[in-house]
């Protein structure tokens, strides 16, 4: 095992749309609110810049009424193929890439959440399991949903 995948939570899912359908639920603000956090959180979204270097700053809002603050930036963008954002907040550093990739009347949804540290992946890897299964259960929905109000 190399030491990235030491420190990843690699996950997939197979959604039931082309590659585009899901990137648009992925790009748009409004959308993204939706389906962004485990299951019972909802987000306000302060700025969503959607371009390589752009910011992306929002509140989690906890089932419990707990706020986390998260700022984010938009390393890479590839339209239909691959999202890669930098965590940048709360000293929470980490690396979230989402590849689609095309198959016969689905797309592949890869997630890999990449730590600084072997130590920082292991310490966060019981919240962090659970949420990016539920993140991508959420998104599975919103793209389902299709991009009305």
């Amino acid at each position: 095992m190399n030491c990235v995948a030491m420190r990843s939570d690699s996950r997939s899912k197979e959604i039931a749309a082309t590659p585009a359908d899901v990137f648009a639920a992925m790009r748009a603000p409004s959308r993204v609110a939706r389906w962004w956090g485990p299951a019972g959180f909802t987000s306000t979204i302060r700025v969503f810049e959607f371009r390589p270097g752009g910011r992306w700053r929002f509140t989690l809002h906890g089932p419990d009424g707990t706020d986390y603050p998260n700022e984010n930036r938009f390393a890479r963008i590839e339209r239909d193929r691959l999202l890669e954002i930098e965590h940048i907040s709360n000293d929470h550093h980490f690396v979230l890439t989402i590849e689609l990739e095309a198959q016969a009347t689905k797309t592949l949804v890869k997630w890999r959440q990449t730590f600084d540290t072997v130590e920082h992946y292991e310490r966060v890897l019981p919240v962090v399991s659970v949420a990016n299964e539920q993140n991508l259960e959420r998104l599975a929905a919103e793209v389902q949903r299709g991009a009305g109000p």
